[in-house]
């Protein structure tokens, strides 16, 4: 009787069944996969398209209105109307930075992670195939909804004699600077998953830099509160999506970068957190 044959492609020098190699590539898809699989990401990327559109939109037609009610349009010189299209950002960033922490600390709190890291035992492209996936969906995802949010709102302004495009000086670069701004709330939710390993404490770190921070600091001397405000995560990453420049705070790009360390350092900090303690 002849013995069945065994593919050799299956077999590593050991005699044992080899697993297929463990690439970046096939973490990303894996990754991908699950975040399109959770019920969380649809509805927090819906709730975020809807607060920055519906938001967006009706601050654009009250603000046309009050202009036409009172006569016309007297611009000051700090009136930015690319900003005010894009005022359901600030709302919007709860849906994406809530969101950044779910998908991280929603495998903590299941015990799924224990099951991922199996399968990557080298952990940290975990962590980067996680921060990539969701970056480019937010990207993407935000910087879709702000560009209809700035032409929406741009229609309604119009109406009131306010004349701007996306060829106006700096508000291609805003409504860029949009999703970007929120791809950065986001990554630093990832960052923060990672490095506290809790829902509620991360969320909670997350808005406490962002929305806690700010009038903390507005109590300090005005020695102290001059020097410090510019490099609070709200005011640096926000100058970004605005084309009137204020000389107190840093410029857009400027800006955006000093927000971007806050992520780099919560992801750099959830890094070494995930490489050295265990699921």
């Amino acid at each position: 009787m002849s013995t069945p044959s065994i593919p050799i492609a299956t077999l590593n020098p050991t005699g044992r069944s080899a697993l297929p190699n463990v690439t970046q590539k096939r973490v990303i898809v894996s990754e991908w996969i699950k975040l399109r699989s959770l019920r969380s990401t649809i509805f927090a990327l819906l709730a975020a398209v809807a607060c920055t559109v519906g938001l967006g939109l009706l601050i654009s037609a009250l603000r046309a209105n009050n202009i036409e009610t009172n006569g016309g349009f007297h611009p000051g010189p700090s009136f930015d109307p690319t900003a005010v299209t894009l005022r359901g950002v600030y709302l919007a960033q709860l849906a994406v930075g809530v969101l950044g922490v779910l998908v991280v600390t929603g495998e903590y709190s299941t015990g799924m992670i224990r099951a991922t890291l199996s399968a990557v035992p080298r952990r940290l492209p975990v962590l980067w195939a996680k921060a990539a996936v969701f970056a480019v969906v937010v990207f993407v995802t935000m910087g879709i909804a702000s560009l209809i949010a700035f032409e929406g709102g741009q229609a309604f302004l119009s109406g009131a004699g306010i004349h701007f495009s996306l060829a106006s000086p700096g508000a291609a670069r805003a409504v860029l600077g949009a999703a970007l701004y929120l791809t950065v709330v986001g990554l630093l939710g990832v960052g923060l998953g990672f490095l506290l390993r809790n829902t509620a404490g991360a969320i909670a770190t997350l808005f406490g830099l962002m929305l806690v921070l700010p009038p903390i600091v507005g109590a300090l001397p005005p020695s102290l509160y001059n020097d410090t405000y510019r490099y609070l995560p709200l005011m640096a990453g926000s100058q970004v999506m605005t084309t009137v420049a204020a000389p107190s705070l840093l410029s857009p790009w400027a800006g955006i970068g000093v927000f971007a360390l806050y992520a780099v350092a919560a992801v750099v900090g959830g890094a070494v957190v995930l490489k050295r303690r265990d699921a």
